[in-house]
């Protein structure tokens, strides 16, 4: 008779389930990789002004939406 994929993982007590958890973690931890301080420096720069950009974007988009609804209403 053939085992499902998933009885051998049932069978595992909560403790051996806790402690491959574990070391599955620690094992994709060590694969990060760190930026440089260069990188890390660059990085920075493009998300602020990204936010900046849209910032300005939607200051734009209220302004003119203001504008014409003071228009309308004055």
């Amino acid at each position: 008779m053939a085992k499902a994929a998933g009885a051998t993982e049932d069978r595992l007590g909560l403790v051996a389930r806790l402690v491959r958890f574990v070391r599955q973690v620690i094992a994709e931890l060590k694969k990060v990789v760190r930026p440089t301080r260069q990188e890390l420096m660059t990085y920075s720069s493009v998300v602020m002004v990204f936010v900046l950009i849209v910032m300005a974007f939607i200051f734009g988009i209220d302004y003119l939406i203001n504008a014409g609804v003071m228009a309308v209403f004055g």
